[in-house]
Formats: C-alpha cells, sequence, structure tokens
C-alpha cells in the first residue's frame, strides 16, 4: 500500500515542479504565436499542467528546438 502512494506522491512532486518551471519560463514558448500570458491564465493553467506533466514537459522540449 505505501509503494503506490509513494509512486503518487512523487508523480505529483515532478509535476509541480515540471508545471511551475513551465508557467513561470516556457508558456509562452509553446503558444503558435508569441503573445502575454495573464496570472489568471496561469492560475488555470496550473492543475492541467501538474496532472499532464509529461506531455506539458514533451511539448516544452520540442519548442524549444
Amino acid at each position: 500500500m505505501i509503494v503506490p502512494l509513494l509512486a503518487l506522491a512523487l508523480y505529483a512532486a515532478a509535476g509541480f515542479a515540471v508545471a511551475v518551471a513551465f508557467l513561470a519560463l516556457g508558456v509562452t514558448r509553446v503558444l503558435p504565436e508569441p503573445a502575454p500570458v495573464t496570472l489568471d491564465a496561469r492560475i488555470v493553467l496550473f492543475p492541467g499542467a501538474v496532472a499532464l506533466w509529461p506531455y506539458v514537459l514533451i511539448r516544452w522540449l520540442r519548442a524549444s528546438r
């Protein structure tokens, strides 16, 4: 029972770290046209970025090439 909880905690911690970095630095790079992203939009995007962090990270890395 402890192993699934540890895995979930690690996934959530990685998601939190990737989401904070992405919303602070990378969200404007992924957009088709560079546009300002408001604080309200970043707050709305945060839960999805935490939950879907592997996809967010892949998109961010591909956009920075």
